[in-house]
Formats: structure tokens, sequence, C-alpha cells
């Protein structure tokens, strides 16, 4: 196990200590890393910055981090970390600092609609949720928003993008899909002054995890989504490890309640229909 200093921009030099199968190059160029520490040493210095900030008269520092444990990909690619982070202040009152870095990914809010129905009608829009094996919640068929991530043409990818895909052959381009979150949520820096993505914190309490939320309508021949109905029922044949659903819109949140992403995507949809910022 090895120790490096993090230079701080909060003027103090933060000692790293790493598990034996991560170096600090790894850990530094480890996108989740990079994005979290600079997010979390933005708003340490805003204590000091803002004299009407809640901790400006006794600021916390980050004293130190401690890798626990790390988790790598099949190509040896950095995938998971686990740390815990020492925060506090002069006093040694402390704030809790478990953290599992993994990064960010995208959910997909994907509504279809017959195009015989009038187009600034809600009747007959049904969303599409994935089941799937979801071993850390102890599921092997949870039903969610596909989620996976964009790829470098921005297109929609990863093993739900696939499956929707392979069963029903759309594509959904960058230039088709609308970020909820982002239209939703106003930037934190004009509010608290921190940096916060503009997306669904599912688990803030444990992770980084951040979910930028996106929509993708499509008008569709009804024989088509007859077709859809009929084969995206959620039952899965003999092995299959991911099934597609065919959801109405106003069921949504009770079929995939369980499931951050869904009630997130439903409740921005809904909010931005009323505010009259959707079509």
């Amino acid at each position: 196990m090895s120790t490096f200093t993090l230079p701080s921009s909060t003027s103090e030099e933060v000692p790293v200590h790493l598990t034996s199968d991560l170096t600090k190059d790894q850990l530094l160029t480890f996108p989740a890393f990079k994005n979290w520490i600079s997010t979390l040493e933005h708003s340490l210095s805003l204590q000091q910055k803002d004299e009407k900030h809640t901790f400006h008269a006794l600021p916390y520092k980050l004293r130190k981090i401690h890798v626990q444990s790390v988790d790598f990909f099949g190509s040896g690619k950095l995938g998971f970390v686990k740390l815990k982070a020492e925060v506090s202040n002069d006093k040694g009152e402390k704030l809790p600092g478990s953290v599992f870095l993994r990064g960010g990914s995208v959910g997909m809010m994907l509504i279809l609609q017959p195009d015989d129905v009038p187009q600034d009608s809600e009747k007959e829009k049904y969303v599409i949720l994935a089941l799937q094996p979801r071993i850390p919640a102890g599921s092997l068929s949870l039903a969610e928003l596909p989620a996976g991530m964009l790829d470098d043409s921005g297109t929609f990818s990863g093993a739900a993008a696939k499956e929707i895909r392979e069963e029903t052959g759309l594509e959904i381009p960058k230039d088709q899909l609308l970020e909820l979150t982002k239209l939703a949520l106003p930037s934190t820096q004009a509010s608290t002054g921190e940096k916060l993505q503009q997306a669904v914190y599912p688990s803030p309490g444990g992770s980084d995890e951040y979910v930028p939320i996106f929509l993708h309508q499509k008008r569709v021949k009804r024989e088509k989504l007859k077709e859809w109905q009929g084969k995206l029922t959620g039952l899965r044949d003999k092995g299959e490890k991911i099934k597609l659903k065919l959801v109405p819109l106003d069921q949504v949140w009770r079929e995939g309640g369980r499931d951050g992403k869904v009630l997130a995507g439903w409740a921005l949809y809904e909010g931005l229909k009323r505010e009259g910022k959707l079509s």
C-alpha cells in the first residue's frame, strides 16, 4: 500500500492512501475521482469566500483520503472505487465521508404513441421499461428506466439500448434527445455557488453517481405499436438477461416505482408539461 499527497485548492495538502492494486496515476485519471474531488474542493472553498456560508466561522476541511477497495472491468479499466474521506473542522467535528465512486450514467425515458392520435394529445402514450437482474438490489427482474451511456457519437448506448434496437429496431440519436434534467433543474452555481451536475443523484449519502434523464418521444404506426405490445411484455425466455416492457405513461410511476430513474423521469416530464416546456 502506498501514499501520495494530493495538492489541495483549500491550501492544505491531503494524504491519499492507496490499495496495493491501485496506482496514483490510475486514481488521478479516473473520471469519477477527478469530478468528485474537483466538486468537493470547490464546495469546501466557498466556506471561506462567503461570510454568509453556514460553515464560514468554523469551516470543514478535507484532511485525508483512504482508498479501501477498487474494482476493475474485464478490460482492465478502473470501474469502481470505494474510499473514506475525512472531512472535519478544527473542533474535530466530522462529516460522513464513506464514498462509492462510479461516476455518471444516463437514464432514457422513451415514449411511444400511435401516429393517428392528435399530436397535442397525451392519450395512448407508452413508456419502455427494462426488466433485468440487479444483484445490488437482490433482484433478478427489476423494472427500470433503460440506463446506459451516450457514446462518442452522442447516441444512447449500452445493454438496454442494444435490447431496444434488437427488439424494435429503434436507434436513438443525439439530435432527437431532450435532456429533461437540464431543462428542469437550475444551476446550483446561481443559488449555492456549488458545481453540482444538472442531474439526479440517486444515493448522495453514499455514492457520487449522477444520472441525467433524457426524453425521446416517437410516434409510430398503430400496427407497429400493437406488434410491440404483444412482444414487449417483460416475460423473458429461458436464460434471457434483459427484457423490455411497454407500460402506459399514466401507470409508469406504479409499475416502475422501485426505480428512482422512473420516478424522476415521470416527475420531470409531468412538471415540464405543466409549465408548457414540453410539446
